[in-house]
């Protein structure tokens, strides 16, 4: 009964480590859509507000920082799936271990890559065209 009291412990922890990182997946979920209804706004309604008004308070994203920071969510929350199913890594087999561990390593290459490629068109921009 003594031994069982740690491993009760233990687990119950666990339970409460793996809680926690649903509720930070959920608030990540969220203000991805909050960053995405916040751009359409920007991107679509502000246009045709008057140009008196300061929206300057919702910030500036354009197509390629969110790309950017809807990559990277997409990466924060894979990332907190992933330690998820490896705090129950005994109830899968190593396979599908390996799986899991590849996707989320296409989501980060991917992220990485869009980051590359913004810098890339960043510089594009900044350089005086030769025409």
């Amino acid at each position: 009964m003594a031994e069982a009291i740690p491993l009760l412990a233990f687990y119950i922890g666990l339970v409460l480590a793996l809680a926690k990182l649903s509720l930070i997946d959920a608030a990540l979920v969220a203000s991805l859509i909050v960053m995405v209804m916040i751009s359409g706004y920007e991107n679509f309604v502000s246009r045709f507000d008057d140009a008196n008004t300061d929206v300057s308070f919702l910030g500036k994203l354009d197509a390629g920082s969110l790309k950017i920071k809807v990559a990277s969510s997409i990466v924060a929350m894979s990332s907190i799936y992933l330690l998820q199913i490896f705090l129950n890594a005994n109830k899968y087999e190593n396979d599908k271990l390996m799986w899991y561990t590849i996707i989320h390593l296409a989501f980060v290459v991917s992220a990485v890559m869009l980051g590359v490629l913004e810098k890339i068109m960043a510089k594009d921009k900044l350089l005086p065209s030769k025409l």
